[in-house]
């Protein structure tokens, strides 16, 4: 008798069926196996089926049965659960650093990891592809780089660009290339950032990664180790606000006891908060800049910048240059 056809493909042909058509509200009856087979040019006798199924589970899949009017067969447990991959959907959209298609691209791939019954509960995510998504298509090949110049302990070479009102790339310093040694990737304020030492400029540097351009990596060994290894990173992002260069100080302020909870999702639990008439007094090291500001006006009159004295003076004078715009006169 000659052999069918397919038949070494049998078992990874069931098991993707099983993984792609079945779950617990979905499962399949060994006929309707047999018939999803045979759409893939495979033929299956129910007795064999019987044996593929244990084969299966031997192998570690968790091929799990319902038993009512007849036997029916279905996927249980899977690398993830549906709410895991929720999460992941949803970490995906909301971020800045991942452009649309990127993000379309990247859901498109969660649904393999579960039924496409399933998949059709993560497609609802999609209505939140309004959110506005960076524009640089090469961040993924930017990531690839930095990771393999990290690996190799190799510096690396690259221009750096701003947008203008015009939505061009505008590159600074002229076009001349940066040469950097990459030390971290970190996520800050929905945006990816290369953590890297300027040899140059002896110190510690952040850099937008979509904003990198023509990332090369260097045959030059790294810089800076012992500067970044002195380096606290979650620190660095705690203080550094949206990630905007400026002078690092120790900031005293107080606030209104409901800040409390903001204060700590800000600076950690280690914060120090003194009580201090109708509230707190915290001293909090911080990167004096534009950014800081517009956090701390966010919340009026219940927070005031008590030390030093010319970060005080500073953020007044921030403040009234915003009211001078609106022509109201003098604060």
């Amino acid at each position: 008798m000659p052999k069918k056809p397919h038949q070494k493909q049998k078992l990874l042909h069931l098991l993707d069926i099983l993984q792609r058509e079945t779950d617990e509200e979905h499962p399949l009856t060994l006929e309707q196996l047999r018939q999803a087979l045979a759409a893939r040019g495979i033929e299956a006798e129910r007795k064999s089926l019987y044996d593929d199924l244990e084969q299966l589970r031997l192998y570690g899949a968790d091929v799990l049965t319902v038993r009512d009017r007849t036997v029916r067969y279905y996927i249980g447990a899977r690398d993830f659960d549906l709410p895991e991959l929720r999460l992941l959907v949803d970490a995906v959209q909301s971020s800045r650093f991942i452009t649309v298609r990127k993000s379309r691209d990247l859901i498109g791939k969660l649904e393999t990891l579960c039924s496409r019954h399933q998949a059709v509960l993560l497609q609802r995510q999609l209505l939140v592809t309004g959110r506005i998504k960076t524009m640089n298509e090469s961040i993924y090949y930017n990531v690839d780089a930095l990771q393999e110049a990290v690996a190799a302990d190799r510096q690396i070479t690259f221009q750096y660009f701003e947008w203008t009102m015009g939505k061009e790339r505008h590159l600074r310093r002229e076009g001349a290339r940066y040469l950097v040694s990459p030390w971290a990737l970190t996520w800050d304020d929905e945006n990816y950032y290369l953590i890297g030492y300027e040899e140059d400029r002896q110190m510690i540097r952040h850099y937008r990664v979509d904003r990198m351009l023509h990332i090369e990596v260097t045959d030059h060994p790294r810089k800076g180790a012992e500067a970044f290894e002195a380096l606290d990173t979650a620190v660095y992002a705690r203080k550094t606000f949206g990630m905007f260069s400026g002078q690092e100080v120790p900031v005293a302020l107080h606030c209104a006891p409901w800040m409390a909870g903001v204060i700590i999702d800000r600076f950690g639990q280690d914060v120090i908060m003194y009580p201090d008439g109708d509230g707190f007094r915290v001293r909090v090291p911080v990167t004096v800049s534009p950014l800081f500001f517009a956090w701390l006006a966010g919340f009026g009159a219940d927070v005031t910048v008590l030390e030093p004295a010319d970060v005080a003076e500073e953020y007044r004078n921030h403040l009234r240059t915003i009211l001078a715009s609106y022509d109201v006169g003098e604060v």
